[in-house]
């Protein structure tokens, strides 16, 4: 008999397996990270085989740590990094390019080309989506521009595409020897390639870009059977993107529910129902979850490049810090952030500003600032980004949030929750089980085969763990937000022609 789903969270930085109970609890965890490929300024890849290899691992470890056989798992639901594109040979199995990460900007003049006269908001009320370098469509275009063989071989049909997620279902339904080429309407909704309306491929916009259909997958709800996995014979049930995945995890089912996952970016989501609401303010529409034949559900949603990767690159490439906890021993040092702002502008700025040309800065240096103000700013940075976009949603929504549900792994640090309390002047709820991302994808798998009975289940299992409410002054939290908002003005137009130059010119000497 079924006891347990098994959700396969193909992520930013690592791939994890979890085994989830009946009631949405954790039964065991495999995990390995993969390399970060950073060949220039701006650009970051993963290595496809690399990732397909740790999947099969850190199932292992899972159903081995918890002594689950193939018999006990009811279902697999698959969650993954939106937007990161792999394509690859159907026939070989191997990818043609490296994956093309979400953060990544090489697509820049790609995506100014599409805009053309028209401007960054040519496709939206297709796609719901601005011209940007964070989708996987210019990604896709850049791969057969400059792959050699790629557009041959896409034309002759011998190629496919897909976001991580139809990767990792085509290798574990078979790759060369039958694969199913499926992705979900929430990753589709993340291409710039699907319309939200029909909830099918734009031939438009494939057209415009390059993309011969035959590249992409078969567009199916976020929770049905897809197929079944070959080594385990278990079916393969539920996909959701990352982000829609914690939104579904963190029960949010009803109009105006919305969460924060706090990761290596940050993204807010707000239910909208089954209605599509442009945005005005700098966000995106998106498609929420699908539930077998049940009629979409759409999102609104503020999309944030870097958070939690600000405090890798503090300890990987500055040395401030040896281990991610110790950013929160520093920022406790102080009482504020001494005057000095971070804004991790490192692939742009996303949601609202959806800049490609910004870069990061820290501003308001004194001789006062030391590196425990520094640490309390990376934190706070993450904080008020999250304020910038839930004003967007205000706006956009007529909806004033009332309570903030949040997730990821920054969720643990408490100096950082209050402080997003306070910015927000709401309270800010962590659930029980703060691995949400994975929990939602359970949750879909489980209830496409009836281990759980509905949405209801799902509402059930969610507790509160934590909560913490605002404590700061109005005229203080005014005071700090706007010295923030000034900040952020000084990363604009930062990248131009020759500064493009000086970088590519930098790199090859490096390279030579």
């Amino acid at each position: 008999m079924a006891d347990y789903v098994l959700a396969i969270d193909q992520g930013t930085t690592s791939t994890r397996a979890i085994v989830f109970t009946k009631s949405g609890e954790i039964h065991s965890v495999g995990q390995k990270e993969h390399e970060q490929i950073f060949p220039r300024a701006g650009w970051v890849e993963h290595d496809p085989a690399e990732i397909w290899q740790n999947t099969k691992e850190v199932i292992g470890i899972a159903l081995g740590k918890g002594g689950v056989g193939n018999d006990e798992l009811a279902a697999i639901g698959i969650t993954n990094q939106r937007e990161t594109a792999v394509v690859w040979d159907k026939n070989t199995g191997e990818a043609v390019y490296n994956a093309i990460v979400w953060q990544d900007t090489r697509t820049d003049k790609v995506v100014a080309d599409l805009a053309g006269e028209e401007g960054a908001d040519r496709y939206k009320h297709i796609c719901g989506l601005p011209l940007a370098t964070y989708f996987s469509g210019p990604k896709v275009k850049w791969i057969l521009d400059n792959v050699e063989g790629a557009r041959e071989k896409a034309e002759a049909g011998d190629l496919l595409f897909g976001n991580t997620d139809s990767w990792t279902v085509w290798n574990l339904t078979g790759g060369t020897e039958g694969g199913v080429h499926v992705t979900d309407v929430t990753n589709a909704s993340r291409t710039m390639l699907m319309d939200l309306q029909s909830l099918s491929w734009s031939e438009q916009v494939a057209s415009d870009m390059g993309i011969p259909l035959s590249m992409l997958p078969e567009i199916r709800s976020s929770a049905e059977v897809y197929g079944e996995s070959t080594k385990l014979h278990v079916p393969i049930a539920g996909i959701l993107g990352d982000q829609q995945a914690a939104t579904f995890g963190q029960a949010c089912f009803e109009k105006g529910m919305s969460k924060n996952t706090y990761g290596t970016g940050n993204f807010m989501l707000l239910n909208t129902g089954t209605e599509i609401v442009p945005s005005e303010n700098g966000l995106l529409t998106t498609v929420c979850y699908k539930i077998g034949d049940q009629d979409a559900v759409y999102a609104l949603e503020g999309s944030i490049a870097v958070t939690g990767s600000l405090v890798q690159w503090l300890r990987d490439n500055i040395g401030l810090i040896s281990d991610a906890p110790e950013i929160e021993r520093l920022a406790t040092q102080v009482d504020d952030n001494g005057g000095c702002y971070i804004v991790p502008a490192f692939s742009g700025l996303f949601a609202p500003y959806w800049k490609d040309d910004a870069r990061g800065a820290i501003v308001g240096l004194t001789r006062y600032v030391n590196k425990n103000h520094i640490a309390r700013a990376a934190l706070e940075s993450t904080a008020f980004q999250t304020r910038e976009v839930s004003d967007a949603m205000n706006a956009d929504s007529g909806v004033e949030l009332t309570e903030l549900r949040v997730d990821g792994g920054m969720v643990a640090n408490e100096t950082l929750m209050q402080f997003q309390a306070d910015i927000l002047g709401v309270d800010v709820v962590r659930p029980k089980v703060a691995e949400t991302t994975a929990l939602g994808a359970a949750y879909a798998a489980g209830i496409a085969v009836g281990f759980f009975s509905g949405e209801q289940d799902v509402i059930d299992n969610w507790e509160e763990g934590q909560r913490w409410s605002p404590t700061m002054k109005d005229a203080e939290r005014d005071r700090l937000y706007r010295q923030w908002k000034k900040a952020v003005t000084k990363t604009f137009d930062w990248v131009d022609e020759d500064a493009e130059a000086a970088e590519e010119a930098a790199e090859e000497a490096e390279s030579a």
